[in-house]
């Protein structure tokens, strides 16, 4: 009897998007060998994300990678970030946001990486590349998952869909970053649970040379067109006068063809162009959350455990966070100095913060443009005028939280988790906007540029740091180096210049993990250091 070839990474990555990609690159840039396995070939013009945020830039940054995707900002990074609300293309104006989602380049004491409006193939392209290229890291397209095992490791049978052959892949864990219609999803029982089709929608993706100049609204990322004909989104999305287009909340006995979609913009826009269409697809918008994120050594990342409507561009972003902790979580479980509580701390941290978000994601779906349509909103009167000055004003009112959204990107923290050495008294209360810095125990470490120019992120190590924001080195800090090395645990140690960072910090010293969240933070280190560094690897009570 023949038996299919084996091969035995540490990791199998089911799903080559960008959570999948997250994870890969996190594991290989920790030197642990992983397959990404990948039905399609990751490829077409479907817009997809489009946003990548401050936080998954900060990422890329640290990765080394934040520039190359800079560079291949097909629109270019001085591209202003508005979005600008409007009758349509060649009506009036009714509002607009500017930097939206915190595009502008140039240094913000607030985060290491400005955020960029580029499509999310390109961001895989750039992705892709880089875990290709970092010893360990295979991917594999045109392969699918037939189904698996697991005891002490996993086994799984994928197919090459090309060749026809099957192949036995035995992994350490599995990880299904397989999106929506996630087959480990199925496989491990876990449920999606909310609501699903808050409403249905298109998108369609078009080419039309002169687009940009035949209105008189000046460059944006996005236009929100309200009108009673075909409220919906437009927006330039790639080189070549490629854009996308999105009517919103479409009936349910409204369907459309491809060939539909040309007459739909130049009603919807009021302009008369040559439109190429180049895809059209429909897509529903749902609350989803999983009701597991794990069995034994398989867990779920991305889509694959929750959905949201994608109005504040969480989406992508939130599905690379959750590449990243998982990742450096799996990667100290298999190289020896991370704990079984550090696998179990997964879906503590990041379930809240997938339930914060969808909440913000569904709220800023509640206010598409066929809620704004209001009757003689085009009208060339006093009237006219007057309805579109309140709808204006509803606008800034009600989607302010959709496009200035700093305190969701980087205001979370991870409350109650088993590796977090916690403070007492009440949480802050989150907010939307306002993006308060904390290194309270849990959260995304405070940022700051330094005096040479570099940002405070860049002087963290791949491993946990030790920050000391006094900048001294005395003997005590030199017991949490020893510490360390007693238990293999990888630590760093950053000495702050004197100056602001102790106050940021509001303490003498602080204990950042590999993802950048704080650990812990004192003014004075524990005299029971092995405690600490149990508690924090995820090896407490072993």
């Amino acid at each position: 009897m023949n038996h299919p070839p084996r091969t035995t990474p540490r990791v199998l990555i089911v799903g080559a998007g960008p959570t999948g990609l997250a994870l890969a690159i996190e594991l290989g840039h920790r030197s642990i060998p992983c397959l990404v396995i990948e039905r399609n070939a990751r490829v077409g013009h479907a817009p997809r994300a489009k946003t990548t945020n401050v936080r998954t830039r900060e990422h890329l940054r640290r990765w080394g990678i934040a520039s190359k995707l800079r560079e291949a900002s097909p629109l270019g990074v001085d591209y202003p970030s508005n979005v600008l609300f409007v009758t349509r293309l060649a009506g009036y104006e009714l509002a607009r946001f500017e930097n939206a989602m915190y595009c502008a380049p140039g240094k913000n004491p607030m985060y290491s990486e400005h955020a960029q409006w580029v499509p999310q193939y390109t961001v895989e392209e750039v992705m892709r590349e880089h875990a290709v290229s970092l010893p360990g890291v295979e991917i594999r397209f045109n392969c699918e998952l037939l189904g698996f095992e697991q005891g002490d490791t996993v086994s799984a049978r994928v197919k090459d869909l090309e060749a026809g052959t099957e192949t036995v892949i035995v992994a350490d864990f599995l990880v299904g970053a397989d999106g929506a219609r996630s087959a480990v999803r199925d496989a491990i029982g876990a449920k999606m649970e909310g609501t699903y089709g808050l409403s249905r929608n298109y998108n369609v993706v078009f080419r039309a040379p002169g687009l940009d100049k035949a209105h008189q609204h000046g460059p944006a990322i996005m236009y929100w067109q309200v009108n009673a004909e075909v409220p919906s989104l437009i927006g330039p999305m790639d080189t070549g006068d490629r854009w996308f287009f999105m009517p919103t909340a479409v009936p349910e006995n409204v369907k459309f063809q491809a060939a539909d979609a040309a007459p739909l913009i130049r009603r919807a826009t009021g302009i008369d162009l040559p439109y190429e269409i180049l895809s059209s697809d429909e897509w529903v918008a749902s609350k989803l959350l999983a009701n597991r994120y794990r069995q034994g050594r398989v867990f779920l990342a991305g889509d694959a455990c929750h959905l949201h409507p994608p109005f504040g561009g969480y989406g992508m972003n939130m599905g690379i966070a959750d590449g990243v902790d998982l990742g450096w979580k799996l990667a100290a479980v298999l190289q020896g100095w991370g704990g079984g509580r550090l696998l179990d701390s997964y879906e503590l941290e990041r379930r809240p913060v997938h339930q914060f978000v969808l909440d913000e994601a569904t709220a800023n779906h509640s206010t598409l443009s066929n809620q704004l349509v209001q009757n003689g909103l085009e009208d060339d009167s006093a009237a006219g005028a007057q309805a579109r000055a309140d709808i204006g004003a509803r606008v800034m009112a009600t989607k302010l939280r959709e496009f200035n959204t700093l305190g969701v990107v980087k205001g979370y923290r991870y409350v109650a988790s088993p590796i977090i050495a916690g403070e007492e008294g009440p949480e802050p209360q989150a907010d939307f906007l306002n993006y308060l810095p904390s290194a309270r125990p849990g959260s995304i470490a405070p940022h700051a540029w330094l005096h040479d120019g570099r940002s405070l992120y860049d002087t963290f190590g791949a491993g946990f740091t030790l920050l000391v924001t006094d900048g001294s080195q005395d003997s005590a800090v030199e017991g949490v180096q020893a510490a360390a090395r007693a238990c293999q645990l990888p630590l760093t140690l950053s000495l702050a210049p004197r100056g602001s960072v102790a106050a940021l910090y509001g303490a003498r010293y602080a204990l950042i993990r590999p993802d950048q969240h704080v650990a812990w933070r004192g003014d004075s280190l524990p005299s029971d250091v092995m405690s600490l560094l149990a508690r924090v690897s995820g090896r407490a009570g072993e």
